[in-house]
């Protein structure tokens, strides 16, 4: 169970990052960050799964690192988190550390397409939250990537950013593989597992 500091410290921030993007007219210039209800659910899912390696692609600015890395620390896990923006991630990387989740986190800085094309490492947990418009490319690379037992895809937006999502979501629905769940929390979440 995630300590009051945490869940003080995180609620702070959430608040910050939240005010940034109301003053920000460009889309691309907000943090865009998870929803709360969103992230503590993330949090039980990990918890529950007794996740150990667990892949974030679209950091920002940490929020929903800090509560997979909180998870993280309580099933002896590690994060991988992947964010294009340097800026960001080391932004990110000052909030981890100053919860002493640094042990638990490493931070890959670049196109989350590079790292899935090379990374060989299968996954029990995947947070998918980055640009939609690149969802459907990192199809292949996702599914290799899912452990083949028990693994789990996590998708965000799916109902605030419907039309954006739906051709990838339907692409998933295609492969008769998968299983996927849409559940109405925070932004909207679609669970993926293997059949």
């Amino acid at each position: 169970m995630p300590n009051t500091f945490f869940l003080q410290r995180v609620a702070d921030l959430y608040d910050t990052f939240k005010r940034h993007d109301a003053q920000q007219s460009d889309r691309l210039l907000r943090y865009r960050n998870i929803e709360a209800e969103s992230a503590k659910l993330l949090s039980q899912l990990i918890r529950m799964q007794q996740a150990k390696s667990i892949l974030e692609i679209g950091t920002s600015t940490g929020y929903s690192t800090l509560w997979l890395a909180e998870a993280a620390q309580s099933t002896r896990g590690k994060v991988i988190t992947l964010e294009i923006d340097a800026n960001r991630s080391n932004e990110a990387k000052r909030h981890v550390t100053e919860l002493a989740l640094n042990e638990v986190v490493d931070f890959w800085i670049g196109d989350a397409a590079d790292y899935l094309n090379e990374a060989q490492e299968t996954f029990d947990f995947i947070l998918l939250d980055a640009e939609r418009d690149a969802y459907e490319s990192y199809w292949p690379d996702l599914k290799r990537l899912m452990k083949p037992k028990g693994g789990v895809l996590i998708i965000d937006k799916v109902i605030s950013h419907a039309a954006e999502v739906s051709p990838f979501l339907s692409l998933i629905k295609k492969n008769a593989d998968f299983m996927s769940s849409i559940l109405p929390i925070g932004a909207g979440l679609c669970l993926v597992v293997l059949k």
